[in-house]
């Protein structure tokens, strides 16, 4: 089952798993929650590519803690998106 689904900025589903989301809530407990990751993909600030991965980022404004900058990483294969992982960082790499 997903969290979410959604169509990103090329027109491809993108999705977020329950197991993916397990791993970002245990490894990155300062996300607090689906809806910021959703955000990035759908208005990101900046866009990454490498290979079938799609780096997103987006700056969040409002957050107290200095990493303000949304990452979250989709794997595209036949053409849909599922998220990696996704953290706040401090920079845009």
């Amino acid at each position: 089952m997903n969290i979410f689904e959604l169509i990103d900025k090329n027109s491809k589903k993108v999705y977020l798993t329950k197991e993916r989301w397990s791993h970002i809530k245990q490894g990155h407990p300062n996300v607090p929650n689906a809806e910021e990751i959703k955000e990035t993909i759908s208005n990101p600030t900046k866009l990454i590519q490498e290979e079938d991965i799609l780096i997103y980022y987006r700056y969040f404004k409002h957050r107290k803690e200095a990493s303000k900058y949304m990452k979250v990483i989709v794997k595209y294969l036949n053409g849909t998106g599922f998220v990696i992982t996704a953290y706040f960082v401090r920079n845009v790499t």
